[in-house]
Order: structure tokens, then C-alpha cells, then sequence
């Protein structure tokens, strides 16, 4: 992706080839074009933003190779190609910018046999020839340099990215950065996603989701209760914050339970902490505790999120390799480059999640009851799968406002520790859970197309805009964080962090500004590719709404707790979790009774034997995806687009590459197809074998 607003431009003119001359002719013609160069330069930056250095290049990897100038400033590395401006239009995953902090590695050659990999505080060696920008999105920027004169430039700019590289790392991040477009005159736009601030907002979609059993607590107010949860949050309607306060206080980092999703069949989907098992609650405490988890239900199904899930090291050490991987200079034989990409596992996490969201799908779909997700965190795991099961049961969360608003409840607002997974602050806890999800997210795209209303471009724009500080969504780890500046936590300011330039006096930030605000980076042609064409409006969210009926699920069995483990559910004796009879709140999972993995799906199981759906045995709009080998998939326009060779296949006009894109439209054609008739639908019980049968 790239920085700023349609108006903003570098507005380098293109430059023609010069006569062979004498060094003293050649350096002075160089000095002039240098200053006029800068000038340009300069007047296209962000408010605050400095260039370092510059150097005059030649972009390779790719086919033409392309002239330009690299530029190395206070917030980033970019490559300015002569005669293109800003506003004029670029592919949407542009190649152009590199953040200081999405950085990987950054690497200096010379000749064929001098690599030198530049670390924060290493000396150069030598002049380079070339320079190899890796981006930890997967991108690659190769420049060389011209030659004649202009090695000092080439020396100058590769230190200045070293040592910008190893000042942002010490900062660790920006507190954001001011878009000029935003200007004054959006001081007052409303932003174009409820960015859940305020109780309006909580009750505005408590009411969307016509959670009448709920209410938006002001118990967290002022962060007194847990400042990696919002100041609101749904509670029980008959629950006192009084009680709110004490129940969550005996929860990890006081996450206590509360309302994630009500399903329109009347279940509610919960997450929570784990439970500190040091703690002594009283009677009182108990009570509203189980209050809180039944959430009116007679039915609860307890879930460890972490169950059958890879850990976070797991999912951290699988991204590095699948990097490796994917980079233009990966030691993988091509012979054995499918072994080495199984080898990474990242596809079997990918496997993992959507197999565990979809079981939980259909424990939410399938009975009147309430379901809590429980991890003892409650801000990685959590987070994926409650987003998953509603992007499987909830149409309007597959429309292009309702996905955003999804991200914005269950991660943003939910406190995901983005600046930790993400490694921008250089913390050991790094593991790109929020970059897992969007993988899962895409492979739904992949499998339903026409199920949903935003398109792969959306997802790329949102996957390299997790590590852009252009904006305070993903550039905190909790709510708190995000409003500490204005010290009311009634308005965020965005400035810059010291160790740069401060804002010009008079040129004051929208607090409002979200990553939501694509008009600020992107042009209306390009956010016109965020949506889907093959999107079917018979899917949309009032037309779901409407098929619902009263008796749309059936209770689930009186006072029954469940634990789900292994794709099984096991009775449980008891649902609140106190020191002398602990259950799954209390205890590692690891130290339960085990059930045997089920070989059948859940849903078999739910609705396989004594069916209550009669001739069609899943609800209307629910999906259930396939996570059986190849229905699983390598998201090749994102991770392999380092790979010069492969996004000409995807994109480009030769025979190999319309091979590839008329083998894509036709499986999309083929699965755009009218769905089976209600009667058919005993046909199709395995989704697994649904999918199969598409491909």
C-alpha cells in the first residue's frame, strides 16, 4: 500500500539520459539536478515528514525495469519512479513504500559475491551496487544504483535507512501520523465505520443485532476495571455493574464474560478470561458469575479456545518460514518447494481455525443456547474465532461495512496486542494471529464467492495496513493506550512520537481518523475494487432476516453444561468455576478427561440422526467450509508477491498467465452456480464434500 492522499505527489519530472562529459561538468550538472531534485522531493512529504537521502537508481526484478530515485526518509523507504506522480493511479498492493517498521531485512551487494545484511547500528562495508529491501508483508524492493559518479549517493542513502531503521526501533512506534487530505474541513466526518468510543455506538449495534436481553454497562469507564477492554461492553440486563466488577475482578486481566454476538435463532456467543484459580469468590460472586455465562440460556457449551489451536509461538515461528519461503531468494528447490511450504504448517493453522470456527458455528446454529469462548488471554484466539463463527452464520458480517465493523468490535476495540503480535515493538510475543485470521477470511472468499460483498483487494489493502502507523487503530495494544494522549479518554490526539519532527503549530489531527477512512490513501476507483462483482444480492442481510423464524432452533436440554474438546461435547457436573470442584474455567484443558477426536462433523452429529431441519439440514446462512487438503490454499497475490514471476502469471497479459485466469473464472463460474434445491439437500450433508465437488 502506499502513503497519503490522492493529492499528494512527489512530481519528479522524468529525466533524460546525459551526454558523456568530464567529471567537473558531470558533478556540476549532478549538484544542480540535485537541488532542483530535493526541492520536489520536499514538497511532496507528509506534514513532519524529513528526507534523510536520496539516491538516483534503477528498479530490477522487474520487467521493464523501471528509473527512478530511492528516497529514504523519516517514516519510510520509498522508490519514486520518473514521470509518475501520487495522484496518478497505481496498482492497489503498490510496491513503492516500504514503513520503517515493516522493514524485515535490509541487505547491501556488490558485485556477484558481496551480500552484506545491514543490521540497526552495522557499518556499511563497502558502496553497494544494489540494495534488497525485504518487507515483512512479503514485498521485495531491489534498486541499483547508477553508476559514474553517484557511488557517495548510494553510500549516503543505504546509512540513512540503518540508521532510520534503528531510530524507529527505538521510539518502537508512531502515535500517528497526520494525513494532509483529512485537513480541516473532516474535522467533522463522521467516521465511515463506528469506532465504538461511545455508548451510542454499543447500543446502536445492540440494537442492530436485537440483543434485548443485554444492556451497554459503563463499568469500565474509565479503565479502572481492565484497560485492555473498551469502556463498554454488553452485559446481562438483570446483572448490577456492582456485581459486573466483582465477577471480572476474579478474571484473568479482569476480562470477565460478555456478550461477543446474538445469533437471530435467539444463542448468544461469549468470550472471557481464564479464571484465576488463587481467587476466593463469595456467594454473591458465584451467582453472577453463572448469571453471566447462562446468559438466560438453559444450555451453555463451554469452549477452550486454545484447544486443538497452535500456540503463539507455533503461529509466529510458521510466518517466519512461510516468509522465507516466499521471498525471490528462498534455498528451496523447486522440485521440493510444495514439501518445504508444508513444512511451514501455516496451512495447517489455517486448517485448524476454520475447522474449529465452523464446529462452533454449529453449536451456535443448531440449539437455543449460550456458548462461551475461553482463552486466558482473551485477545488472540478469542478474537479469531468469535469473528470467524459470525462471518459463518451472519450474512451482515460479510458485506463490506458489516466485515470492517467486525474488525473493528472483536479486535480493535477487544484489545488485540497489535503493536506485540505484529512485532513492532520488537517484543518476544510476536505472532501475526490478526494476519492468520485474514488468511482464513480469504479462504472463505475462495470457497464462497458469491457469499460476500468485499473482494481479495479489500483483504490485501487490510493486510498491509496492519503495519502502516497512519492512523491509532492497529498502532496500540488496548483501548487505553489509544486514548491516554488526551488524558479525558473522550478524544485521541495523534502526533508524533519524539525523536521526530513535531506537527507545524496550526496543524491539528481529526481524532476520528481510522484506518476505515480509505479515501485518504486509496482513489475511488481503487476502494471500487474492494467490492466483489460476483457478489449475490439474494444474500444480503434483510433477506436473511426475513426467512427467520419464531421457532427458528429448538431449546437445548434443561440446566445441561457442556464442555466442547476435540470436536466431542462432554457433560459437565457443574458451570461455575470455585477452588473445590474446578472445571474448564479453572484448569488447563490439558489436565481434563480427553475425548476422542469425532470422526464425524459437528454438524453430522448436531443434525445427522434425528434431524429437526426435515429435508434441509442446515439453516439459512450458515456455511460450513471445507478444510480438507486442497480445499485449503496458498494466497498467492499476497504472500508471493515478492516473486516477479508469479504475479505475471497472476495479472499479466502472457499465455501462461491467461491460462491461469481462465482457470480461475472458470471454478469461480462453477461455483456462482444456482444452489441445490431444499430437496437435494440430503445429498450434500459433508461440506468437506460440497467443496470437493466444486473444485
Amino acid at each position: 500500500m502506499w502513503w497519503g492522499g490522492r493529492g499528494q505527489s512527489f512530481n519528479i519530472a522524468p529525466q533524460k539520459a546525459e551526454p558523456d562529459m568530464g567529471s567537473v561538468q558531470r558533478t556540476g550538472m549532478l549538484e544542480s539536478r540535485s537541488c532542483q531534485l530535493g526541492s520536489h522531493l520536499a514538497s511532496g512529504c507528509l506534514p513532519g515528514e524529513q528526507i534523510l537521502a536520496w539516491a538516483p537508481g534503477v528498479r530490477k526484478g522487474l520487467e521493464p525495469e523501471l528509473p527512478g530515485t530511492l528516497i529514504c526518509t523519516n517514516l519510510r523507504v520509498t522508490f519514486q519512479p520518473c514521470g509518475w506522480q501520487r495522484s496518478q493511479e497505481t496498482p492497489l498492493s503498490s510496491e513503492y513504500d516500504f514503513v520503517l517498521v515493516n522493514i524485515g531485512r535490509l541487505e547491501a551487494v556488490s558485485g556477484l559475491s558481496r551480500v552484506q545484511l545491514l543490521r540497526p547500528g552495522s557499518p556499511l562495508k563497502f558502496t553497494p551496487e544494489e540494495i534488497l529491501i525485504h518487507g515483512r508483508d512479503f514485498r521485495l524492493l531491489r534498486v541499483a544504483f547508477e553508476a559514474g559518479g553517484l557511488e557517495p549517493q548510494a553510500f549516503q542513502v543505504t546509512m540513512a535507512i540503518v540508521r532510520a531503521r534503528a531510530q524507529s526501533s527505538q521510539v518502537q512506534q508512531y502515535a500517528g501520523i497526520s494525513l494532509s487530505k483529512a485537513g480541516q474541513s473532516s474535522r467533522s466526518r463522521k467516521p465511515p465505520v463506528p469506532l465504538l468510543e461511545t455508548s451510542e455506538d454499543w447500543e446502536t449495534e445492540q440494537k442492530k443485532q436485537g440483543a434485548g436481553g443485554w444492556r451497554v454497562s459503563p463499568v469500565n469507564e474509565r479503565f479502572d476495571v481492565a484497560t485492555s477492554l473498551p469502556r463498554y461492553f454488553w452485559v446481562p440486563k438483570r446483572t448490577l455493574d456492582s456485581e459486573v466488577r466483582r465477577a471480572f475482578g476474579h478474571f484473568h486481566q479482569g476480562r470477565g464474560p460478555r456478550l461477543s454476538w446474538h445469533h437471530p435463532g435467539g444463542s448468544d456467543l461469549l468470550r472471557c478470561g481464564g479464571f484465576y484459580t488463587a481467587s476466593d469468590p463469595n456467594k454473591e460472586d458465584i451467582r453472577a458469575v453463572e448469571s453471566m455465562l447462562q446468559a438466560g440460556h438453559s444450555d451453555v457449551v463451554l469452549v477452550e479456545t486454545v484447544d486443538e489451536l497452535p500456540s503463539l509461538t507455533d503461529v509466529q515461528l510458521a510466518h517466519l518460514k512461510l516468509r522465507a519461503l516466499c521471498l525471490p531468494d528462498s534455498s528451496a528447490a523447486e522440485e521440493k518447494w510444495l514439501s518445504a511450504l508444508e513444512g511451514t504448517r501455516w496451512l495447517d493453522y489455517v486448517r485448524s481455525c476454520l475447522r474449529k470456527a465452523s464446529d462452533i458455528s454449529v453449536l451456535v446454529t443448531s440449539r437455543v443456547r449460550s456458548v462461551v469462548l475461553q482463552e486466558r488471554g482473551d485477545r488472540d484466539f478469542n478474537g479469531l474465532l468469535s469473528s470467524l463463527v459470525q462471518l459463518l452464520s451472519a450474512p451482515e458480517a460479510r458485506t463490506l461495512l458489516g466485515f470492517q465493523s467486525l474488525v473493528q468490535r472483536e479486535w480493535v476495540a477487544a484489545g488485540h496486542p497489535f503493536l506485540t503480535r505484529l512485532g513492532v515493538t520488537g517484543a518476544s510475543e510476536e505472532a501475526p494471529v490478526f494476519l492468520l485470521f485474514l488468511d482464513c477470511v480469504w479462504q472463505l472468499l475462495q470457497q464462497f464467492p458469491a457469499e460476500f460483498e468485499f473482494s481479495e483487494f479489500f483483504l490485501l489493502a487490510l493486510h498491509d495496513s496492519a503495519r502502516v502507523p497512519d492512523t491509532l487503530t492497529f498502532l496500540r495494544d488496548t483501548p487505553w493506550e489509544r486514548g491516554k494522549q488526551s488524558g479525558q479518554f473522550n478524544s485521541y490526539t495523534q502526533i508524533y512520537t519524539a525523536g521526530y519532527s513535531q506537527l507545524p503549530a496550526g496543524n491539528s489531527v481529526n481524532p476520528q481518523l481510522s484506518v476505515w477512512d480509505w479515501d485518504l490513501r486509496y482513489s475511488s476507483e481503487q476502494i471500487l475494487q474492494f467490492h466483489n462483482p460476483g457478489y449475490d444480492p439474494e444474500h444480503c442481510p434483510d433477506s436473511w432476516l426475513s426467512r427467520q423464524q419464531p421457532n427458528f432452533m429448538v431449546p437445548g436440554p434443561p440446566s445441561s453444561v457442556w464442555l466442547f474438546s476435540r470436536g466431542a461435547l462432554t457433560p459437565l457436573n457443574q458451570l461455575c468455576p470455585w477452588r473445590d470442584s474446578p472445571s474448564l474455567l479453572a484448569v488447563s484443558s490439558r489436565w481434563l478427561p480427553r475425548p476422542a477426536i469425532s470422526s464425524e462433523s459437528l454438524a453430522d452429529q448436531e443434525w445427522g440422526l434425528p434431524s429437526h431441519w426435515g429435508a434441509c439440514p442446515l439453516p439459512p446462512g450458515l456455511l460450513l467450509p471445507g478444510y480438507l487438503g486442497p480445499q485449503i490454499r496458498l494466497w498467492r497475490r499476497c504472500y508471493l508477491r515478492g516473486r516477479p514471476e508469479v504475479q505475471k502469471g497472476l495479472s499479466a497479459p502472457t499465455v501462461s498467465g491467461l491460462q491461469d485466469e481462465l482457470s480461475h473464472l472458470q471454478e469461480l463460474l462453477r461455483k456462482w452456480t444456482p444452489r441445490i434445491s431444499p430437496e437435494d439437500h440430503s445429498k450434500k450433508r459433508d461440506p468437506n464434500t460440497i467443496v470437493s465437488q466444486s473444485c
